[in-house]
């Protein structure tokens, strides 16, 4: 699962992972313990029913050592795609990649702040001030350029949010055509939770200030820079234009400011840096947008370096002579996190909850539709990404290079992390509240004997963090699932977060119940075989925010 959620929140979520920016730091790992090679190997060679094993199989190969994380652009993720596609093949589904293969070549670029810029500040009557690296500052990282050079003057926006179903528009009364616009991070807790990420995302302001006219973004942090100084260069990932430089929605961040550069830019403004210092931290509190007095001139420069991965991409095509052309997508993401080399003992992110186990549901339930019989009356494409650790940047690149036509894709499930160590008794789909894929999966569902429960911490925007987020961004229905934390499911996801996520013990020496892995292949076999039967194609529910925010069928 995607990262940017942060240990700590991620955590509180266990006990009541598209996030659209570069993800945070891995969490610290924890120490490493002594591991009873014997033990764990009677543990993994445990003898297992036929159909649990064929499930673990897969997730032995693609979550052991030889496979050093699956990090997306290494040698050892391509080797993984190879196995994903072979199991594609042996499942009986066609090839929906490139060029009548199964492999959807990524392109991938790794891009860094290449120096530490210079932001210099003039006003009339004084003389230039060059903001201070470390200080005042810290640059940003230009995805699209490897040079940027603006000069122009600075508009403060508040928050940044234009959202007329709240009443919220930070930038009446202001023109920032030509201008950079500064901006507070977050966004009011009284939206619905949802919307709320949406909302705080930086890609989300950034695509608001291009869209009206803005030349560049500067996030005001109103603190001291703290940790951004140490990680000022770190690498960001996303998908290579063909000129070599990345996709680069919105205006550019050309920096992050602290509340002592802020105050410099805010020097000889109509509102005080200090009256608006007060309330920064309050994302309920509204400002008045205005132009901060002179021109900010801002030199930034980035650094790229290319790399290659894949996404897999297998196809039942459809049996229905008027509904085959419609494809239900059903989604996971087979990277992971790698190898860290400073790390002393274990260092190899082994991936198996997440997400060799969310593959081999995807391999098992292709089987399902082959062993059946019965072809689906729309098409089931089974997508395996790649990136989604580095920021959902295969399912971004598929949905807006589709190997199908977008308009013809009518669902994507997705399945991230399903946590296999507990008998699940209910099953959380985030996204179930917003289409009638909702209804759908309930009854689908309800066929095994499992309920389907709402999402136990709506506060963590769970809707926006993994690859199907991708596919809404599209106008396509979408939901995500994960067994549910009825009963034991509480304790279970608890222990998962505390111990074993994106650490080197999410490997195959954890308990994990093979028969729950059946029984979650079931439940989406379930809700794949309903969605793609159906008579009705699935729609937004009327009204829904990012059905109509997205253009979606049914919203409006």
């Amino acid at each position: 699962m995607f990262r940017s959620v942060g240990a700590i929140a991620l955590m509180s979520f266990a006990g009541a992972a598209l996030a659209q920016t570069a993800p945070a730091p891995t969490p610290a790992p924890t120490a490493p313990v002594a591991k009873d090679t014997k033990a764990i190997n009677d543990l993994v060679n445990a003898v297992l029913p036929d159909d649990q094993a064929a499930m673990k199989a897969h997730v032995m190969f693609l979550a052991s050592d030889a496979m050093r994380g699956r990090e997306a652009g290494s040698p050892e993720y391509d080797i993984a795609a190879e196995y994903v596609a072979a199991q594609f093949y042996a499942a009986g589904l066609r090839p929906a990649g490139d060029d009548g293969g199964y492999l959807q070549k990524v392109p991938l670029v790794t891009y860094r702040a290449g120096d530490k810029g210079d932001l210099v500040v003039t006003r009339d009557g004084a003389l230039p001030q060059r903001l201070v690296f470390g200080e005042d500052y810290v640059p940003g990282a230009h995805a699209g350029a490897a040079s940027t050079a603006i000069d122009a003057p600075v508009v403060f926006v508040g928050f940044g949010i234009v959202a007329p179903q709240y009443k919220r528009d930070d930038y009446a009364g202001v023109d920032v055509k030509g201008k950079i616009v500064a901006y507070l991070g977050g966004a009011p807790s009284s939206f619905q939770s949802e919307e709320r990420a949406h909302f705080s995302g930086g890609t989300t302001k950034a695509i608001y200030a291009q869209s009206r006219g803005a030349v560049g973004t500067i996030l005001i942090q109103p603190r001291p820079l703290g940790n951004a100084v140490q990680g000022w260069d770190r690498p960001r990932v996303t998908w290579a234009r063909p000129d070599g430089t990345g996709d680069s929605p919105g205006a550019p961040q050309l920096a992050t400011i602290s509340d002592i550069g802020a105050a410099k830019l805010f020097a000889g403004a109509k509102t005080p840096w200090e009256s608006v210092l007060k309330r920064a931290t309050n994302a309920e509190a509204k400002f008045k947008a205005e132009q901060l007095p002179g021109s900010l001139a801002v030199a930034v420069r980035t650094t790229f370096r290319q790399g290659m991965s894949s996404n897999v991409a297998g196809m039942i095509p459809g049996s229905d002579p008027k509904l085959g052309s419609d494809v239900v997508v059903l989604s996971a993401h087979l990277d992971h996190l790698g190898v860290r080399p400073d790390m002393k003992g274990d260092n190899i992110f082994n991936g198996a909850e997440d997400n060799a186990v969310g593959i081999a549901s995807l391999i098992e339930e292709a089987k399902r539709f082959k062993a059946s019989g019965k072809p689906p009356r729309r098409s089931v494409m089974f997508l395996a990404v790649t990136g989604e650790e580095k920021g959902l940047v295969g399912s971004d690149y598929f949905s807006k290079h589709p190997t199908v036509p977008i308009n013809r894709i009518v669902a994507d499930v997705n399945l991230d992390m399903p946590i296999l160590s507990y008998r699940f008794e209910d099953m959380t789909v985030f996204g179930a509240d917003r289409s009638t894929l909702g209804p759908i999966v309930s009854k689908a569902v309800a066929t095994l004997g499992v309920t389907m429960s709402p999402d136990p911490d709506p506060a963590q925007g769970i809707f926006v963090r993994s690859d199907h987020y991708r596919f809404v961004q599209q106008g396509v229905p979408s939901v995500f699932l994960w067994p549910g934390q009825a009963g034991p499911g509480k304790a279970a996801t608890a222990e998962f977060f505390a111990k074993r996520y994106h650490q080197p013990s999410d490997d195959l020496s954890q308990p994990i119940d093979w028969s729950q892995g059946i029984r979650f292949v079931d439940a989406n076999y379930a809700i794949a075989r309903e969605i793609a039967d159906g008579d009705a194609r699935p729609r937004w529910n009327k009204g829904d925010f990012f059905g109509l925010l997205y253009n979606g069928y049914g919203a409006k």
